[in-house]
This record gives structure tokens, sequence and C-alpha cells, in this order.
């Protein structure tokens, strides 16, 4: 599907702002770097954010790559430094969209949902509602089309797409000539935003970042407690 016009889009932003989130070794850089059409984000391993602007299909585009955990590594566990770095991303003016990256290529696991959530949630229960997901590794899927995927990937991916509102996106880090699904993306993002009413995504205080930080710490204890993660309730389609 290829971009519209702002003439003929009614959702079209000439600025779009996002945030990349996930594990570490799920294709954020790889994600970042297609976005943005050029190699802009390094292989290095940073603990902070890096921030990379670019002109593309007629859009400035800033991408924010954030520092990943591991697939099993609870909030409590990932230093306050990292935590701060993630909110600083969502500092006025905000972001669009924050895009949960996914290999489509390993087993999602509950251990690793639990993970997501506790990280995806330092930013309150509301960031749910700017967020989906990204599928990389695509290609790999070969022709099983995303939607089987999620069916039989199991109760903690259903989960996660449940949360993003069923807001999700396939994509393929290998073809970056690919211009399309660029475009199918950001039309999603736009989609989005609209369904926001236009409202970016921020965290617009150090006191409100110091109450989602405390609550934050407050759901993982209570979460470590408990044997249940939460899915077993969204059914497989």
């Amino acid at each position: 599907m290829a971009a519209q016009g702002m003439s003929e889009n009614p959702h079209y932003l000439a600025d779009i702002r996002l945030v990349l989130l996930g594990t570490e070794g799920e294709g954020k850089r790889s994600v970042g770097n297609t976005i943005l059409g050029k190699d802009e984000f390094s292989a290095q391993k940073t603990d902070e954010c890096m921030t990379k602007c670019r002109a593309v299909v007629g859009r400035q585009i800033t991408v924010i790559n954030t520092p990943g955990w591991g697939r099993e590594q609870r909030l409590a566990q990932t230093p306050v430094s990292v935590q701060e770095q993630h909110l600083q991303c969502v500092f006025p003016p905000g972001v669009h969209a924050l895009l949960l990256v996914i290999r489509a290529d390993r087993k999602f696991t509950e251990a690793h949902r639990a993970a997501l959530q506790d990280h995806v949630e330092l930013f309150g229960e509301n960031v749910w509602n700017h967020t989906m997901v990204l599928f990389t590794c695509g290609d790999l899927l070969g022709e099983t089309t995303i939607e089987e995927f999620i069916a039989n990937e199991g109760a903690p991916i259903q989960w996660v797409v449940v949360k993003c509102s069923y807001r999700y996106c396939r994509f393929n880090n290998t073809e970056r000539a690919d211009g399309a699904q660029v475009s199918q993306l950001l039309e999603f993002i736009e989609i989005l935003v609209a369904m926001n009413t236009g409202q970016c995504f921020e965290i617009d205080s150090q006191r409100h970042k110091a109450e989602v930080m405390r609550n934050a710490r407050d759901a993982t204890e209570i979460s470590a407690d408990e044997e249940d993660g939460g899915c077993s309730n969204v059914q497989q389609t």
C-alpha cells in the first residue's frame, strides 16, 4: 500500500516521532535503519537512547531507539538509569507512537510477555493506546500470514496484540529497498494518532515521571508473587 499525499490522506502527518521498544536482539536497530532508509543506528550496544532524524517519503521522521532488556528480565532487574532513559523519550513534545519490536522467528513465552508488560507499563497504563506491535523477520515466516502466526503462536503473543487493540505490522529488514512496507507503517501510525484525537503520548513533568516509576516498581513486586501472568483469558483464534 503506497503512502497517500496530504490532499488524499485525511490523517497525513508531515512530522512523525517514534520510539522503538523491545528486548535485546529483536532487531530494533535494523527497524530504525529500515524506516529511515539509511544506516543511521550503529550496531554498538548502548545503555542510552539514540535519536535519528531523516526525511522519508515526504515526511520528517524521528526515530528513538531505546536500550533493550533481557527476554525474561523484569523491570526491577533493569537499572534505574535505563528506566529513566526510556521515560525521557516521551518528555514533551512526546511521540506519535511506540513500536514494540518482536521477532517472529523466536518463541514468545509467558516469561517474555511478563517482562515486556513490565517495561511497557513503566510509561503508565495509557501507553497501550499509543502502541503497536512490529514483527521483524517477517521473511522467515514464508507463506504464513502474520494473522496465522499470531493465531498459532499462543496466548502470550495474543495478549500483547489485544493490549495494542490488534495494531500490528509485519516487517522485513532485509528488503530496505521496498519502501511500501515503510509507507504502510507510517499510514498505520497516522491512523493510530487519529484514533487518539491527534494527541501525542508524553509524560509532562518530573513529578509524573517519579509517580510512573513508583507505580511500575509496585506492579513488578506484585507480579513477581503471582503465578498467573494474566494472559490465560485470551483465547486462541
